[in-house]
């Protein structure tokens, strides 16, 4: 499997300080980023914690890194977040999204907590690979509002789930076939909630992820960037393999 990939982060026009995080380690087939929350104390720490457990992971497993590894991961960067809130900050909770890309030969991986997102662009369409763990997203599954409504609703910053927060973590999981030409995003909410999907999938369709990356950037602050704003793109440019559709599994952690 051979792929090129671009990362960014930038801490937008509003806000003080960038309290995202990201991971690229395309050596090992590994992304991710992270969004520390911003009602939390903290949340830069706690989203470079999330990034400095999966490096130290994939150093460690160079030659045996694994869907079943990177989940454990999570669990132990759950468990340092945890630690470093008890330790260090008197009674407040550090916490943070995350969304993590692993790509193993012909297989690409996603684990999510939170309301970070990864994306996928397939023959000129835009999937949404993870789920929002936010209590719009909830609103919308059980019928009660529109996904037009979601989008300015006074909850939508209510995330149901996070790396950090709580002792035990479920972590999200789906997995599927690689197909030659898959662009994969990794994104904040601070990209997604900016640029409509139809917007993004325009962008994605430029083949230099470099110069897709920049103009996403470029679109976000234009319309304001009122959050930090990070992105990954991954770019599959060689591979013979057929597509299966992705499953979702729940994964739990008992700390």
């Amino acid at each position: 499997m051979q792929f090129l990939s671009d990362a960014q982060t930038h801490k937008g026009l509003v806000r003080k300080i960038n309290e995202d995080a990201y991971l690229s380690l395309p050596e090992f087939g590994l992304w991710a980023v992270a969004d520390g929350m911003g009602g939390h104390a903290a949340g830069d720490i706690a989203s470079q914690l999330v990034m400095d457990v999966l490096t130290q992971t994939a150093l460690k497993h160079k030659e045996s890194i694994s869907a079943e590894i990177i989940v454990q991961a999570l669990y132990d960067a759950n468990r340092a977040v945890c630690d470093f809130s008890e330790d260090t900050l008197e009674g407040n909770t550090a916490g943070t999204t995350v969304v993590v890309l692993f790509i193993s030969k012909d297989t690409y991986h996603v684990f999510w907590a939170g309301d970070s997102r990864c994306y996928l662009l397939r023959s000129a369409n835009l999937i949404q690979l993870s789920s929002d763990h936010s209590q719009v997203n909830d609103m919308i599954l059980q019928g009660l509002i529109s996904e037009n409504d979601a989008e300015n609703h006074e909850l939508s910053n209510v995330i149901t789930r996070a790396i950090g927060v709580d002792a035990d973590i479920e972590v999200d999981y789906i997995f599927g076939r690689c197909s030659p030409g898959d662009i994969y995003l990794l994104c904040t909410d601070g990209l997604n909630k900016e640029i409509p999907d139809r917007e993004i999938g325009d962008y994605l369709l430029n083949n230099n992820v470099y110069e897709a990356n920049r103009a996403l950037l470029h679109s976000t602050l234009v319309s304001g960037a009122k959050d930090n704003v990070t992105s990954i793109l991954v770019s599959i440019f060689d591979s013979n393999l057929d597509y299966e559709c992705a499953k979702t599994i729940p994964l739990y952690s008992k700390r």
